[in-house]
Order: C-alpha cells, then structure tokens, then sequence
C-alpha cells in the first residue's frame, strides 16, 4: 500500500496499513462492542480494503497500524486538512483524528499509547498547528483516552447524532492546538 516511516512507543510499533492487513482489521472493527460506537455500523471487506488503499496512496493521510508483537491491535487515522478561514488561509494546518481498537487489547493503556505517539508525529514532523477529534458522549472509553492525552472538550452538542440502538445522542468534539501540545507536561 505506502512505504511511509514506522514510529515507534515503548510497547507498540505504528506502521503504515498492509494490504495483509485489512482481514485482522475487519475482524475487529465489525465487533459490536466497537461497531457500537462507530458512525459507519457496516463495512464490507472490498469497501473497508478499498478504503485503507486509498489512505495509503494519499499524501495528506497519516493512519497507521498498532501493532504490538507481531499483531495488530488497532488502528489511528489522522487525516490533513484545511481549517475554516478566509482566502490566502495556510493549507493543511490542521488534522481529524479517529481511531479503532481491538477490545481484547482494551485496558492496557495501547490506543492512549498509540494516539499519543500520532498526535506528537503530527504536531512535531507533519507541522500541523491544530488536531480535533470527535465521539459519541457516551463512548466514555473515547473521551478518556481524547483527555487522558490533553485534548480539550470544545464541543457538546446536544442530541446531535443518530445512533441506531440509542436514538438521538450527544456528541463531543476534543480539539488541541501544537502549542498547547509543546507545553504540556507528561
């Protein structure tokens, strides 16, 4: 798929997606415990693999695998972009991020472990000045993680997003600027 640079944490190896992959992806994804808390309920393997491979062929895609002994626990996507503004605004200054893990893995600290590490790449090697993340309020596992990390609550919007089993739900939206980032203390 790409030959973009692997990172490295103290436990996990962040690489670029395989087209191998994309099974041991599937397998995970479509697990209720976290289709629960996805907008896209379903994903077929031609639209899920599809999908990775045009991640993997765009240059303003930074996802990555989580990978911890040889296996791969989940996944973090952190898209470029550009932000609102006026004409002559900078291009692609800020990221979407979102992730997806392997409940098995759960409670182990390796999606924060995983999430950090692409936040720092992020503000650090890709020079993006801005991150935002969003989730159901409810997935509390997700907003742990968002403000274990030093992401801040920048929007609650109530009974804004449909979910299948719960009706309408609220939502938050986390967002971080590259300065907070740099003067935060771990």
């Amino acid at each position: 798929m790409t030959d973009r640079p692997s990172l490295r944490t103290e436990r996990l190896e962040l690489r670029p997606v395989r087209e191998e992959d994309v099974d041991r992806i599937l397998a995970y994804r479509n697990h209720p415990d976290v289709v629960r808390w996805l907008l896209r309920t379903e994903v077929d393997p031609d639209g899920l693999r599809a999908a990775w491979r045009a991640a993997a062929d765009d240059p303003h895609d930074h996802s990555v695998a989580a990978v911890l002994e040889g296996v791969l626990i989940g996944t973090v996507s952190l898209s470029v972009v550009d932000g609102m503004g006026q004409p002559a605004m900078p291009e692609r200054t800020e990221a979407d991020l979102g992730y997806t893990f392997d409940p098995a893995y759960a409670g182990h600290g390796y999606a924060t472990e995983a999430v950090t590490a692409v936040v720092d790449h992020a503000f650090g090697e890709l020079g993006v000045r801005r991150i935002t993340a969003g989730c159901f309020a409810d997935n509390l596992a997700s907003v742990r993680i968002l403000e274990k990390i030093g992401m801040r609550r920048e929007q609650h919007g109530v009974e804004d997003s449909w979910h299948d089993d719960l009706g309408w739900v609220d939502g938050y939206t986390y967002g971080m600027l590259a300065r907070e980032w740099s003067g935060r203390t771990s």
